[in-house]
């Protein structure tokens, strides 16, 4: 059965070919590379810039994209997720802007696949006997639930003036693996990922480092 729990733990993100920044981006050797397993960076000085403009999120359409099952609405209803999430998170710390000016970043996301949650088996491999230790220890290890969903994408960060390429990375989130809550519904799951995707921009874009 764990064998089974595992083949269930999900896809994992690819460079994505049809992302602009896709040759540059490089494994992530870091600890966070389970969430973040492409990389790029130019080390910017995040404190030069206090203004953020936040494209309208993209829907990945490349052979490349991880979408499976997930319908055409379930799509756009996650696209339309992300973009609130993303743009109330980063108002947090950043002026929300439509104009190029300096000191303003220029912020691509594009929403590359996701998983939806099986139903009833996401919520019930949380309390039986070979789902619960499974869950409990990829809990533990920072790792996917079985039977759960998740959201992946691509940010992509400029110079909104120079359009240089700051920052780039793709992205897997999901739910803690013993998040029961999330694991009502086809699409929660994804939505808390995507929640968590716009605390860990946030941080990595803060002004304060």
């Amino acid at each position: 059965m764990a064998m089974g729990l595992q083949a269930c733990a999900g896809t994992q993100p690819v460079p994505y070919s049809g992302i602009s920044s896709s040759p540059r981006l490089q494994p992530n050797a870091q600890n966070d590379a389970g969430h973040m397993p492409y990389f790029y960076s130019a080390r910017p000085a995040w404190r030069e810039y206090s203004r953020v403009i936040i494209e309208p999120v993209v829907i990945y359409h490349g052979a490349d994209n991880q979408f499976g099952d997930v319908t055409t609405e379930q799509q756009q209803e996650l696209a339309a997720y992300m973009q609130k999430q993303f743009s109330q998170t980063l108002a947090e710390r950043y002026q929300i802007v439509h104009q190029v000016s300096a000191g303003t970043l220029r912020i691509r996301l594009t929403l590359t696949g996701a998983e939806t949650t099986t139903p009833v088996l996401g919520t019930f491999t949380r309390f039986d006997l070979a789902g619960g230790p499974y869950n409990v220890v990829q809990s533990i290890r920072g790792k996917q639930g079985s039977f759960t969903g998740s959201v992946s994408y691509a940010v992509e960060i400029f110079d909104a003036s120079s359009q240089q390429l700051l920052e780039a990375y793709v992205s897997k989130q999901y739910p803690n693996a013993l998040n029961i809550g999330a694991s009502w519904g086809a699409l929660n799951a994804a939505e808390t990922g995507i929640d968590k995707g716009a605390e860990q921009l946030a941080e990595r874009i803060n002004p304060a480092h």
